[in-house]
């Protein structure tokens, strides 16, 4: 590959301004947890469809490969550069247009580096939602969004990335534009494309906008925590909310007494309205009937609860201050084990109904093998996914700890989450820190089909070498 004309043809192409290769590039080589630090060969900026295919089409004709790239805030190490100095990271964060908002069709297409914050305000301001919700709202964007298929705190109710997207805009590694953005809700024409490429972190094409699904804001929204003496009762609890609210419950966040000590020790100024229990649950109910119906129907499921000795104490928020103040501290967390020092993340999926038996028997293996750990284990209960990390003990540094044993701790967790049928990436994706598990736990026919995949749509692996596969 020779450099310097590629960095010629780049600039020509894109502009000097927007073909970052001298200086601090720390914003782009550095992964969010710190753990993955890379070295690019050149930044590129584009800032549209056009000269993000025509990014494509140099990187291929000097041989130089792709990281695409959104806000940066991922967490397996997908979007950074490897150590070579010979990947192009493209940066999509001038691509931050919303290009239409369809009220009539419920529908908002933008592009890729279109922040998830200021979609999620440009669908308000239509008096409408888009309900994707991730505590890095503020600076993760719609593309990397999809590109991992992110979830977030309302998959419950409104489903993953993948659920909110119906069309795509992508440019392949061919340095080909596919315009997939109508927003049609049937179209059974062939292989679904839009599906292929929501997930697939960058490995299959790039993608550029994207026609997401909107809906009615509902007329209120109620906010409660509720304390459970186990897991058992937190998920008992689940039931009864599924079965007194229905689709209007959109939140069901678990949290350990751990994680929320974290919180405490870490950030006092957050106010704590319950007393620490062994689980607090954050549950969010939606009503489109008004603030006092939903309150009341509510406030009648938390007293049953507490009356059959499901749940032992409760609170509801009395105002949209106080609701946000209950989801700061869930939200909290991860900022709160990040202060407390590097940790082992777990980002797992199991059934609902074997989440208690799980985390019983893995505790406990965990706290015999490695003597002391502590258990921050929080997440998504409603659909099953928790982010059930391991620090260090308490005095035992946290980097040596995690270059002692992170490879044997991740291998206690991933079998026992194989043992009950549960996957080992639920909502991070595989980037870099998880392929070489994804290599030995998918099976044959899977890896089979995804290199095939991989192969005819990206045959030079020019799109993000090293990642997934």
């Amino acid at each position: 590959m020779n450099a310097a004309a590629l960095l010629e043809a780049l600039r020509a192409a894109l502009g000097a301004g927007q073909v970052l290769h001298e200086g601090d590039l720390t914003a782009y080589e550095l992964d969010w947890r710190k753990r993955w630090r890379g070295k690019a060969l050149a930044v590129v900026r584009p800032g549209s469809t056009a000269e993000v295919a025509e990014v494509v089409r140099l990187c291929a004709a000097h041989g130089a490969s792709i990281v695409p790239q959104g806000g940066n805030t991922g967490l397996v190490g997908g979007g950074v550069p490897d150590t070579s100095g010979t990947q192009v990271v493209l940066s999509l964060s001038r691509m931050n247009r919303v290009r239409a908002v369809d009220a009539a069709n419920l529908t908002i297409t933008v592009e890729a580096g279109c922040v998830l914050q200021a979609l999620q305000q440009h669908a308000a301001e239509a008096g409408l939602l888009f309900p994707l919700s991730l505590a890095a709202e503020g600076s993760a964007t719609i593309g990397g969004n999809l590109a991992t298929n992110a979830g977030g705190t309302q998959v419950l109710r409104y489903g993953n990335a993948r659920e909110l997207c119906l069309g795509l805009e992508v440019v392949t590694a061919q340095g080909e534009v596919w315009h997939g953005l109508a927003g049609l809700r049937k179209d059974n024409t062939g292989y679904d494309l839009r599906d292929l490429f929501i997930g697939s972190e960058g490995t299959l094409g790039i993608i550029t906008a994207a026609t997401l699904k909107l809906y009615p804001r509902p007329a209120a929204t109620v906010t409660a925590l509720a304390s459970c003496d186990s897991l058992a009762q937190c998920v008992a609890l689940l039931g009864r909310a599924q079965a007194r609210l229905g689709s209007g419950l959109t939140g069901f966040e678990v949290m350990g007494r751990f994680a929320l000590d974290l919180v405490r020790q870490h950030f006092p100024q957050l106010p704590q309205a319950l007393a620490p229990a062994p689980w607090t649950v954050l549950l969010e109910h939606a009503d489109a009937e008004g603030e006092q119906q939903a309150r009341l129907r509510f406030e009648s499921l938390l007293e049953a609860a507490l009356e059959a000795g499901v749940i032992n104490d409760a609170v509801v928020a009395e105002s949209l201050a106080q609701s946000a103040t209950l989801w700061q501290l869930r939200e909290s967390i991860p900022m709160a084990q990040s202060e407390e020092g590097l940790n082992v993340k777990h980002d797992i999926a199991l059934a609902v109904s074997d989440i208690p038996a799980f985390c019983e028997r893995t505790d406990a293996a965990l706290q015999a093998s490695f003597p002391g750990v502590r258990l921050v284990n929080f997440g998504h209960l409603g659909d099953g996914n928790l982010h059930y990390n391991v620090q260090a003990p308490a005095g035992t540094p946290p980097d040596a700890f995690l270059a002692q044993h992170e490879a044997a701790i991740n291998h206690l967790v991933y079998d026992a989450v194989a043992a009950f049928g549960g996957s080992f990436s639920a909502e991070h994706g595989i980037g870099a820190l998880k392929r070489d598990e994804l290599a030995e736990r998918k099976s044959a026919v899977a890896l089979g089909l995804m290199r095939a995949i991989k192969q005819a749509l990206d045959p030079q692996n020019r799109l993000n070498p090293g990642r997934v596969l």
